[in-house]
């Protein structure tokens, strides 16, 4: 059946995202460089984002509240209140951030809404995806915006039942295999992985390389090809 739905992932597929928090999470570690080895470090801070992601889910804030978790148990609660401020400033200047959309972002959603359902589908807080789509300039483009705690395959069903034709006539295009491209395949949607230059270790998966459905592009500019591709 044709393409009626085309939905986009925003952080890394939009706009940029990653890059600012590994340049936050090297700022981090060279603050805590006296009291740990860098890569040590490292690994401390993603096994504790791992654990808080299901108390403060994805995003800014609790990317900065493991920071300070981190910083607290790698020197056994003596870190001093400046450094502890010092890490809530990194977080503070990750907010003011722009949210600048990548080359061609707009022109391609501005082209397929002519024609197709357009859909954003993140996940994050809430204030700062809103935020970032406000800043973005992105917002008219889209007939429907849903921010949610977490990407599964229900998720997806639910998305394209409400607001497409059903996942079998929905697209969902993201540069998260285990987040934006595997779920909405197993929900019967068509996956399109566009890679990031940046890749969080948490967000990492196999690639269905075998599966029918799923397409890897290069950049956003090469989705309305494959869209005219897959309907003629």
């Amino acid at each position: 059946m044709p393409l009626s739905t085309i939905a986009f992932d925003a952080d890394d597929t939009l706009w940029e995202n990653e890059k600012i928090f590994k340049l936050t999470e090297e700022r981090f570690r060279s603050l805590l460089s006296p009291y740990c080895d860098k890569d040590e470090l490292y690994d401390h801070l993603l096994e504790t984002e791992r654990k808080n992601l299901s108390y403060y889910g994805y995003g800014i804030k609790g990317f900065t509240l493991s920071m300070v978790e981190t910083a607290i148990k790698i020197t056994g609660g003596s870190i001093p209140a400046f450094e502890i401020q010092e890490i809530l400033n990194a977080g503070r200047a990750m907010h003011d951030h722009p949210a600048e959309p990548f080359e061609g972002a707009q022109d391609v959603l501005a082209s397929l809404s002519e024609d197709y359902r357009i859909v954003l589908i993140t996940k994050g807080d809430l204030f700062d995806q809103e935020r970032k789509l406000a800043q973005s300039g992105l917002g008219d483009y889209f007939d429907a915006i849903e921010i949610v705690s977490e990407k599964t395959e229900h998720t997806y069903r639910r998305i394209f039942d409400q607001f497409g034709d059903g996942p079998s006539r929905s697209m969902m295009v993201g540069n998260s295999l285990k987040s934006d491209v595997t779920p909405a395949i197993n929900a019967g949607a068509t996956g399109v992985y566009i890679p990031s230059e940046v890749e969080w270790a948490l967000e990492a998966a196999e690639k269905p390389q075998s599966h029918e459905r799923f397409y890897e592009l290069t950049s956003l500019q090469e989705i309305p090809a494959l869209v005219k591709q897959l309907t003629t």
